[in-house]
């Protein structure tokens, strides 16, 4: 083996590098985002976090499906807001602020998340500003892509 060959990434980290949200940064870069990923397991029905509960942290979907639900009026008890699934990621704004959630997320089939808490992200603002400002500006181009998206579904009703 060179000692000049780059490591490989392991299964996880390729799976970091196809989320948007990641897919700006580097291996070495994958690398530290991936020392801060708490792997969580959750079974088809379960909830994931509850509307009103303290965000503490995004959620990365890296196998399964998670559906995230508002609070209706019966009698249909929960909307459903939308589906997601294995590469994309929810619960995004717990990193800017400590706000309540605005929604329930569920498992919708027996799912592995990662999950990165607002202090690790602090922290990693802090210890390595480059990789926190790559993810923060892939994660408001996120957002404003949302932004848009709601604005025309709301002119077009």
């Amino acid at each position: 083996m060179s000692l000049l060959r780059p490591r490989r990434l392991s299964e996880r980290q390729q799976q970091l590098a196809r989320i948007s949200l990641f897919s700006q940064l580097e291996r070495g870069q994958l690398r530290i985002v991936d020392h801060l990923l708490h792997e969580r397991h959750y079974t088809a029905g379960e909830v994931i976090f509850d509307a009103g509960e303290e965000g503490q942290g995004i959620y990365l979907v890296l196998q399964g499906s998670v559906g995230i639900f508002r609070p209706g009026v019966s009698p249909q008890p929960m909307l459903r807001l939308a589906t997601v699934n294995a590469g994309s990621f929810f619960g995004e704004l717990s990193l800017l602020g400590d706000t309540p959630r605005v929604a329930q997320a569920r498992a919708e089939s027996d799912c592995r998340l990662g999950v990165i808490s607002r202090s690790d992200f602090m922290g990693l603002l802090d210890t390595h500003a480059h990789i926190a400002s790559r993810i923060s500006l892939q994660l408001a181009r996120h957002l404003g892509g949302l932004l848009r998206r709601n604005a025309v579904a709301g002119s077009v009703q």
